[in-house]
């Protein structure tokens, strides 16, 4: 137990430069694949949290634009989110991290893109962006038109509808696929160990130290199963925190009996 207590305070912090810089040689215990593969989701929280953060507002104006009857707003609107959608992640991190390396040639000041704290961030960004766009477009559809007629017939327009009425409606008819398309961003984050953004000096996120630890003791059932471990006790962690929200965008609904829940919506 001691030497347990030890390790989580060599390498529970290691991901973040925090502790023992060299890892384990020899001897791996399972305290430190289980310590070291939870240091390193730091990172994927932190990618998918940024993510879908900065990725809400873009998808929102993504979202907007496409449904607008304006070409010059639709249009870039449809390409963006076309584009993103339509090439493999993995493919993105690999272009962007080629074009940031040439940015930086020209522009100091883009020195951190070839890095992954930055420039995997700006990747999972753009693309949580352009689906969840798509998700709200098609939210955005289904608003119905007695909503936006009452709200218009009480003088409430422009902005206003937006902001009281249609927003907030397409908000709680996209709440359960968004809910999905976060779960989804937050596994996605384990891409980045594949890409070229380099683990600078091994602090690198949860897959970078299971396949450590999977190559040095060459039996993968154990740090892969941890790694797997992690996602699912993250995977609830969003759920819940996402049907939080959910309750309160439908607060002023009344429970209907048998209601289904939004975890049982995500898992159907």
């Amino acid at each position: 137990m001691e030497e347990c207590l030890q390790t989580i305070a060599d390498y529970g912090l290691r991901s973040l430069g925090i502790g023992e810089r060299l890892l384990p040689r020899s001897e791996f215990t399972l305290c430190q694949q289980i310590v070291l593969i939870g240091s390193g989701l730091i990172w994927n929280v932190y990618f998918g949290l940024i993510a879908l953060l900065s990725g809400f507002a873009l998808a929102t104006v993504l979202a907007v634009g496409k449904a607008s009857p304006k070409l010059w707003a639709r249009k870039p609107s449809e390409w963006f989110i076309f584009l993103f959608r339509g090439s493999p992640l993995f493919i993105q991190f690999f272009f962007a991290y080629f074009a940031f390396l040439a940015l930086k040639q020209v522009a100091p000041w883009a020195e951190p893109l070839s890095s992954a704290w930055a420039g995997a961030v700006v990747v999972l960004f753009l693309n949580t962006a352009a689906y969840s766009a798509e998700i709200f477009y098609g939210a955005l559809g289904s608003v119905p038109k007695g909503d936006q007629e009452a709200a218009e017939a009480y003088g409430i327009t422009g902005w206003r509808k937006f902001k009281r009425i249609t927003w907030p409606t397409t908000l709680r008819l996209a709440w359960p696929a968004y809910t999905n398309e976060a779960i989804f961003l937050f596994h996605a984050t384990t891409l980045v160990f594949f890409t070229g953004f380099p683990a600078r000096q091994q602090k690198g996120d949860a897959l970078y130290y299971a396949n450590y630890f999977a190559d040095k003791t060459f039996n993968p059932f154990v740090p892969y199963p941890i790694l797997a471990g992690y996602f699912i006790l993250l995977t609830l962690v969003i759920i819940g925190i996402m049907g939080a929200i959910n309750r309160r965008l439908n607060r002023h609904l009344p429970e209907a009996p048998g209601r289904p829940s939004l975890l049982g919506q995500v898992m159907r």
